[in-house]
């Protein structure tokens, strides 16, 4: 299985169930792990067999600036969806992590995996 990585993009949106949080961007952080549909681009070295990086970037960019979500928990699940149902990736490890939420902790976050991994 060959897999696309994205490390550490950072997103401003609003996120969070307080008050505060409803108006009050934040700062994530998203790490993606992306199974390609195929192996072609491998072979052909040609872009339009591959995932393009910076539309995944753009989409997601785009969803969070349109809507706000309470848990970090359902923000991820909302891009792994966008990820296999658009992307048509077969498997996805997505990261989500506020930075700094916690006093004393970097960041606190989740990673879910989604989808069907090939061995």
């Amino acid at each position: 299985m060959d897999i696309i990585f994205l490390r550490e993009l950072k997103v401003e949106t609003l996120i969070g169930v307080y008050e505060w949080e409803k108006r009050v961007p934040q700062t994530l952080q998203i790490d993606l792990d992306i199974a390609l549909p195929s192996s072609r681009a491998c072979e052909t070295d040609d872009i339009a067999d591959a995932l393009n990086y910076a539309d995944i970037v753009r989409r997601i960019q785009a969803e969070l600036a349109s809507r706000h979500f309470h848990l970090i928990e359902a923000l991820a699940e909302h891009i792994a969806k966008i990820l296999l149902d658009e992307f048509k990736a077969p498997w996805a490890r997505v990261s989500v992590a506020k930075l700094q939420a916690i006093r004393g902790s970097k960041m606190v976050g989740i990673s879910i995996e989604r989808g069907q991994a090939k061995s």
